[in-house]
């Protein structure tokens, strides 16, 4: 799910869609009127799942895509080798989900996570 704003409504710390790609926003820098032309935002971010770096250069008056990002919370069911198994709070649905190397060994069966929903893809995100 995604929805349709400004460029120049964006904040650092929100998410842009570059690239088909959910991102959290770095920095913003604005670049003033030319002779001919509008002023342009230098938007710099990092993709939510793949930690890549993406910029991109419009004109604040141009509308760009935001992704709809949930935070969810689960207790871990069980924990197999680098895939955790999540049961969901609200609607006590089952998932599974591959853990990131910075959180291997922190993950413990019957404690609560938090995890992103975005795009149709998941990721854990446990804020330490």
């Amino acid at each position: 799910m995604k929805e349709q704003v400004e460029v120049r409504t964006l904040k650092e710390g929100k998410y842009v869609l570059i690239d088909e790609e959910p991102c959290v926003i770095k920095s913003i820098s604005h670049a003033k009127t030319g002779k001919h032309g509008s002023a342009k935002a230098r938007i710099d971010a990092i993709g939510i799942f793949d930690n890549s770096k993406r910029s991109i250069v419009a004109p604040v008056t141009d509308k760009i895509y935001v992704p709809l990002v949930e935070r969810k919370n689960g207790q871990v069911l069980s924990v197999k080798g680098d895939v955790v198994q999540i049961m969901d709070n609200a609607d006590y649905s089952t998932l599974e989900l591959k853990i990131p190397d910075d959180l291997k060994g922190k993950i413990e069966a019957g404690k609560d996570i938090s995890y992103l929903n975005s795009m149709g893809k998941m990721k854990i995100d446990m804020r330490t």
